[in-house]
């Protein structure tokens, strides 16, 4: 999700979320579990990160506005309704920032108290260490000691004693799911959870049903049998030079979106997406295979099929053995997130101090981002690996009237901002051509089934909160015969600072469903065009529909006070909670 920028650069795709479930996350926010994990805050209350000009050119007028100015945090998690979660910051001691942390995880001080020793972890053990000189937290199986991080986490010492003595992954994932709390808490790893027991099992018997892609029953919890999809299923086939794997979904909403395929050397892994859960075919294979395949999808029956091409032209025996939780149907919430290496191709200047930055998957991989979903970028800086959300976006608005050089399937561009004085974006602006960066599967939760029978869409943007409407323009113009009318609403701080506005133009110019306005909050004399921030003025002028009873999506994205004051507007011109998506940071 490149989210709104609240975070150095990160834009406003990520955690997209609807203003639907704000009930229920208000109650999340309301029993602390935001505050889990904030946002980096260095001494005296100021952040790591300057906010973008773009974040300052959308802070909307009114009372409670202010606050957010200033600097935002490099570790802003990207939360699903900024409406709902109490942002509580927490002013750090001098020299208690981000790096000054990593340069005590690198002292060589024994910042767990074990001198070195991993050690297995009961429950009962766990529950002893609850306070705040002495306080353990369990994520993921992990136990990490997080005393000493106690005066470095931005969201204060109360937040973290939330989950002392406790398993803490519930809240982590409830504002930092993202966060790689494996390389900034490597040196506080006590150890892992005790497992417990389990009744011994005849796994020849399972092995062979798992690998003809039947799962035993047992392994099909009870939520899921009940609330989730029909329990999905695998097979394979193979000639003297094709393996071919066949998924059987179930689902007939499948496309391909919703599989994600990585494979390097003897090791496949795909993942389908099949409602809020995911589907994940790990395996081992047999033999070698080659780098290239391909994917199809016959949407009308929910089948994929994944076609290896074998190395060598042998028949084999089996497929292969089954790896970490192969043949899972697991909810997308308690998934990890999976990386895989991309290589930079190409960057280019947009504007001043944004950057189009296009990364090449590996041959081995294949991965779609569905429209207004995010991914992270992950770069290991002085030796602690920093993870960033970033909304992919089309290379161009104007791909038609460009060469097609590179194939669609394979690139993935961003628009990335760059703070000078920041972490993150500062060395992702330093790659040279050929370097690596790892990128993550997708998440987010936009359906694009919001647009059937759509007629209207307005779009909000401010900044980098451009980024997730780039696609959402291009579908939205291309493959929706049900609308009538797309308006874009631009805020910038300066005629500069506007992201690809000769494109936004000529496609205006192109296309006579859509309008561009462009709304400037510190322009030069010269500007002829609107001015000031968001506003009931602007809004009910903007937002003008030709017919009463037509279908109509508003969506939003920009920095959080932006978005939060955007929404309220919206719902105050009566626009119901269906009819509002908003991409928070």
């Amino acid at each position: 999700m490149e989210t709104a920028r609240g975070a150095e650069g990160t834009e406003c795709g990520a955690a997209a979320s609807t203003a639907t479930d704000r009930t229920t996350r208000r109650a999340a926010a309301d029993s602390g579990y935001a505050g889990f994990w904030r946002p980096w805050v260095d001494a005296g209350g100021k952040k790591e990160e300057e906010t973008p000009n773009h974040a300052a050119e959308a802070m909307p007028d009114g009372p409670g506005m202010t606050a957010a100015s200033g600097k935002l945090s490099q570790f802003r998690h990207p939360v699903r309704d900024p409406l709902l979660i109490k942002l509580k910051k927490v002013p750090l001691k001098q020299g208690r920032s981000l790096m000054d942390w990593i340069r005590l995880t690198k002292s060589g001080k024994d910042l767990t108290g074990l001198k070195g020793r991993l050690i297995e972890v009961t429950e009962e053990e766990l529950k002893k260490h609850n306070k705040k000189d002495d306080c353990w937290i369990c994520i993921r199986g992990f136990v990490y000691n997080v005393s000493p991080y106690m005066e470095y986490h931005p969201g204060g010492e109360d937040e973290l004693m939330r989950a002392a003595g406790s398993d803490g992954t519930e809240l982590f994932d409830q504002v930092h799911r993202w966060v790689n709390y494996e390389s900034m808490l490597k040196e506080c790893l006590v150890g892992r959870m005790a497992i417990k027991p389990a009744v011994l099992k005849d796994y020849r018997e399972e092995e062979k049903k798992v690998l003809n892609g039947m799962l035993p029953k047992s392994q099909v919890t009870d939520t899921l049998a009940k609330e989730g999809p029909s329990y999905p299923s695998y097979d394979w086939f193979q000639t003297n030079s094709l393996v071919t794997i066949a998924i059987y979904t179930k689902q007939k909403d499948i496309n391909l979106d919703s599989i994600i395929v990585d494979h390097q050397d003897d090791s496949f892994r795909a993942e389908t997406i099949i409602k809020d859960c995911l589907y994940l075919i790990h395996i081992g294979l047999s033999h070698e295979v080659q780098e290239d395949f391909s994917v199809r999808v016959v949407e009308s029956v929910g089948k994929i099929e994944i076609v290896l091409k074998k190395k060598e032209n042998t028949s084999w025996d089996f497929l292969g053995h089954p790896l970490e939780n192969h043949n899972s149907l697991i909810p997308r919430k308690d998934t990890g997130l999976y990386y895989r290496k991309c290589q930079l191709i190409s960057k280019e200047n947009v504007t001043h101090d944004t950057r189009l930055f296009c990364l090449m998957l590996p041959p081995s991989t294949h991965l779609q981002v569905p429209i207004g979903q995010h991914v992270y970028l992950k770069l290991p800086i002085t030796g602690t690996e920093i993870v960033k959300p970033y909304t992919p976006v089309s290379g161009s608005l104007l791909s038609e009237f460009k060469e097609p050089v590179l194939p669609n399937n394979k690139y993935i561009y961003f628009l990335i901002k760059i703070y000078h004085t920041g972490l993150f974006t500062p060395e992702l602006d330093r790659l040279q051509i050929g370097d690596f960066v790892s990128v993550s599967s997708p998440e987010g939760n936009f359906k694009i089934s919001k647009f059937q029978e759509l007629e209207d869409l307005f779009l909000l943007a401010a900044g980098t909160g451009f980024t997730p409407m780039v696609k959402i323009l291009n579908y939205a113009l291309t493959d929706i015969p049900s609308l009538r009318k797309v308006k874009l609403m631009f805020f910038n701080k300066t005629e500069d600072d506007i992201i690809w506005r000769s494109q936004l133009e000529k496609l205006a110019f192109k296309d006579k469903r859509l309008d561009v306005e462009f709304v400037l909050s510190a322009p030069i004399s010269e500007w002829n065009g609107k001015q000031g921030h968001i506003s009931p003025a602007l809004l009910s002028e903007f937002l003008k529909i030709n017919l009463d009873k037509s279908k109509v999506l508003v969506c939003i994205c920009g920095p959080v006070p932006f978005t939060e004051q955007g929404v309220r507007l919206l719902q105050d011109l009566n626009f119901s909670k269906n009819e509002i998506h908003s991409f928070t940071a």
